[in-house]
């Protein structure tokens, strides 16, 4: 007896699916199991038999599988395709799957190129460091790259005395006070000013937040600020701000009686 004849026009063994569409018989069984994708009919024989639409419909569920989503999500995404607009929407919403997809991946493949740089540049193999990295590169902290440069006990004050938000907001304050003293900079103005005076102030206070007054670790901003292994154009900008306001820090100090290194 011919097996294909008793096959109706139009329809397809589970065989033939799972050919055309690289996959195994063995998934089209279990897709029929879990209720996601059940053959259309069957033959007289007790076939199980699928269409054109079925075809479409395993599209989608591979579609949906490949970008993460489990059956039961596919399940209940799934829906009517009985009309063109119906199978524009279902293609609309997984172009736009796809998107994100790419978006996402993107952004991963751009972690590991920036923790890789990192790798490089640090030259010794540190897992700490490692892993320090790439929690700020997923938080998208843009500083990520300072990590190299501090030590154990710096990176545990760190983590210890910011969490993502506050470390976010002081940066922002940072960078904003950083603007300022370089406005005042590029119109000369002297460390006595009261403006530049203002700012030293404004700066100690800042470290002293950062270091939640633990002097110990001002040697360790300072050679910080010292780097000279790092072309980074934040760190640059940096040195010609500290090279500005150092004067204008001594003056601070020496009017409020504050003798930042003692007992350092």
């Amino acid at each position: 007896m011919n097996k294909k004849r008793a096959i109706p026009e139009n329809f397809m063994t589970v065989g033939e699916l799972a050919k055309k569409m690289g996959t195994t018989v063995r998934t089209l069984q279990y897709y029929d199991q879990e209720g996601v994708l059940s053959p259309t009919s069957e033959s007289e024989g007790g076939r199980r038999l699928y269409t054109h639409k079925d075809m479409v419909r395993l599209h989608q569920i591979q579609s949906m599988k490949s970008l993460g989503f489990s059956l039961d999500d596919i399940k209940s995404k799934l829906v009517s395709l009985d009309t063109p607009a119906d199978v524009a929407n279902v293609l609309n919403e997984q172009s736009l799957a796809i998107q994100e997809k790419i978006r996402q991946l993107t952004e991963v493949a751009a972690n590991i190129d920036a923790l890789k740089t990192e790798v490089l540049q640090m030259q010794t193999v540190d897992f700490k460091k490692y892993a320090d990295i790439i929690v700020n590169l997923q938080m998208n902290n843009e500083y990520y790259w300072l990590i190299k440069h501090f030590d154990d006990d710096t990176l545990d004050h760190i983590s210890n005395r910011f969490d993502k938000e506050s470390s976010i907001k002081f940066m922002e304050r940072f960078n904003q006070l950083n603007d300022k003293v370089l406005e005042l900079k590029q119109k000369n103005i002297s460390p006595e000013d009261e403006h530049v005076q203002e700012l030293a102030q404004e700066f100690w206070s800042m470290v002293m937040e950062f270091t939640n007054g633990e002097m110990s670790m001002l040697p360790k901003l300072i050679d910080f600020v010292n780097l000279t292994d790092d072309n980074h154009e934040w760190l640059e900008k940096q040195k010609n701000i500290n090279e500005y306001l150092q004067p204008a820090l001594e003056l601070y100090f020496q009017k409020a009686g504050i003798n930042p290194f003692e007992g350092v």
